[in-house]
């Protein structure tokens, strides 16, 4: 492909904005290199990649970006996380970017920022302006998104479309008065574009959208684009939006977190200078592009499915939870007889009992703390299957027990199937 405009490196380029500015960018007749820690899917859709995993000791060196920008003339830095530890927040926002601008040989390009940085009191909050710092040292220009929403979701948006299709009432984040300008991403991508081929300097700027609606009546209309009737509005008092907000961080329930509910909390309105109101294709309002297509059933289904993905993890870890404690503390007399005609030893099989709790309470530790998510849906999968297959040779019987016995297995690997479906976002 022969570029209009040179060679864009797109930090990222993997994340819901990342995507958004990459295809974008594309689309404007740049030369995107997409940057991601996996970066195969994106490799699938006709981008040329680089894999940079920013939390490795050598991303956060010049010399490791210096061997892999020979001909890169811009960046674009979307790179980011909302939840993580302070040394994943610094090598992310800050060390990486910072080797990577030092690495350039011009320095030409754009950090996207977040609007209300400066108030807030968080990690996120210090660690990207941080990055701002960062940048502003090497010439790059910042520019801070507002809400962010899409055609597609992800994320907060992806929540926000959850909430609005709850079948009984609307819970709202406090009174639902915050107030939002949100702007589209592919709107969003073409200000990156145009200030990309026209710096407007290393300063900062903002983006949204020209329409401003308050919290309730984004997320009412939402539901209204799905088609649903109206429900209650159902306002969480801060409080308890906190502490299902913490929760969310020890449980890693992505969007649902202490800092989101922050956010929320606060608003995000971000407001444009002169370098963005004058720009060919200013942003649409959130009116405009919410009904600009109809919502179809894959927006309808995610949407109502959204919430299932903790609530499935959590149920799974029950199950896990109970089962290995049975595994621990249950008499032998009460499963012994299931197996009678077992040719193992008792004692062989006590042991393999108490083993497979010490397993189950490791998988339910696994699910409550959200690690490695499709990693423990396979892991799940093989246990399952294994105790079937173990179970089905020791004692076939147990297929035929009244209130269901191995027959609950069938729907237990449907329910872990479908968990791996929804954890897998990207």
């Amino acid at each position: 492909m022969t570029d209009a405009y040179g060679k864009v490196l797109v930090l990222g380029a993997d994340g819901f904005i990342g995507r958004h500015l990459a295809f974008g960018l594309r689309d404007a007749g740049w030369d995107v290199l997409a940057s991601a820690r996996h970066p195969e899917r994106l490799a699938r859709m006709g981008f040329n990649t680089l894999k940079a995993d920013l939390t490795s000791a050598e991303a956060q060196t010049q010399d490791y970006w210096s061997r892999k920008l020979e001909d890169v003339t811009h960046v674009v830095n979307a790179a980011g996380v909302l939840h993580a530890s302070d040394a994943t927040y610094k090598a992310v926002h800050v060390d990486a970017p910072n080797a990577l601008y030092a690495a350039m040989k011009t320095t030409r390009g754009i950090l996207i920022s977040a609007v209300g940085i400066d108030e807030a009191d968080t990690a996120f909050a210090r660690y990207r302006r941080g990055g701002e710092q960062a940048a502003e040292a090497h010439g790059i220009t910042i520019l801070r998104a507002g809400l962010v929403l899409a055609d597609t979701s992800y994320g907060g948006s992806s929540l926000a479309r959850s909430l609005a299709a709850l079948p009984f009432v609307t819970p709202v984040v406090g009174n639902g008065t915050q107030t939002f300008n949100p702007v589209h991403a592919s709107d969003l991508s073409l200000a990156v574009d145009h200030m990309l081929r026209t710096p407007p300097g290393p300063e900062r700027h903002e983006i949204g959208g020209p329409e401003t609606v308050t919290q309730r009546d984004m997320i009412a209309a939402m539901r209204r684009w799905l088609g649903l009737r109206p429900t209650l509005i159902l306002p969480l008092p801060m409080a308890l939006a906190r502490m299902i907000g913490r929760l969310g961080d020890a449980m890693q329930w992505g969007p649902i977190s202490a800092t989101s509910v922050a956010q929320l909390n606060s608003g995000v309105v971000a407001q444009p200078d002169a370098a963005i109101a004058n720009m060919p294709d200013t942003p649409r309002g959130f009116s405009q592009f919410l009904f600009a297509r109809p919502a179809g059933t894959q927006d309808l289904w995610h949407a109502r499915l959204y919430l299932f993905r903790p609530l499935v993890r959590v149920v799974l870890g029950v199950l896990w939870l109970a089962s290995g404690i049975l595994g621990l503390i249950l008499p032998s007399e009460s499963f012994l007889p299931l197996v009678q005609n077992a040719t193992l030893p008792d004692g062989l099989l006590i042991a393999l009992a108490r083993l497979g709790g010490l397993v189950d309470l490791a998988i339910a530790a696994a699910l409550f703390r959200g690690w490695r998510p499709k990693l423990v849906a396979c892991l799940q999968a093989a246990m399952v299957l294994s105790y079937t297959v173990a179970f089905t040779a020791l004692a076939p019987v147990l297929w035929l027990l009244p209130l269901g016995g191995l027959l609950k297995n069938l729907p237990i690997l449907a329910l872990i199937a479908i968990m791996a479906i929804l954890e897998d976002e990207r």
